[in-house]
């Protein structure tokens, strides 16, 4: 094999390796039942979503107590934000971030430190998460929540 043909070779494999691993982070496996109801139970339970967000994530909770929680079923967020917002919270707003790692120093959330979150704190969460739980409870809101329209018996059922 001449120089020129093993630069052409390698140039292709390089290049469709860098497409394999864009191609692969760019997309998403389909979510299966057991992925959305696991992901219901971390937004029931683990989560504690809907003492904010309602137990039909449509902003109506029971406890007066808690923070209002955005109304989910009308959100127009990609599921990027949607999982962007569960890990980070939304800073000078109620919502908690659930990644214990958040504001940890690496910049990971919206480019700040824990030193800047002192005009905006975060509420504590009721737990953190792990990235898997936090694309599980993605997995139910895309699913069962987000643009699915107002909940009926029916739905609920």
């Amino acid at each position: 094999m001449n120089r020129a043909t093993f630069w052409t070779r390698a140039n292709l494999v390089a290049a469709l390796t860098t497409l394999g691993i864009l191609m692969g982070s760019a997309t998403t496996r389909a979510a299966d039942a057991s992925d959305i109801a696991e992901g219901r139970s971390l937004f029931m339970e683990k989560g504690n979503c809907q003492d904010c967000h309602g137990w039909a994530g449509d902003g109506r909770k029971t406890d007066n107590q808690m923070p209002d929680g955005a109304n989910l079923r009308e959100s127009a967020l990609d599921r990027e934000i949607v999982i962007m917002t569960i890990k980070c919270g939304r800073p000078g707003r109620s919502m908690p971030a659930y990644d214990r790692f958040a504001y940890s120093g690496d910049g990971r959330c919206y480019g700040m430190k824990e030193g800047d979150l002192k005009n905006n704190p975060l509420p504590d969460p009721p737990a953190t998460l792990q990235l898997r739980e936090i694309e599980r409870i993605a997995d139910f809101l895309f699913a069962r929540v987000i643009k699915q329209g107002a909940m009926t018996r029916a739905k609920c059922v």
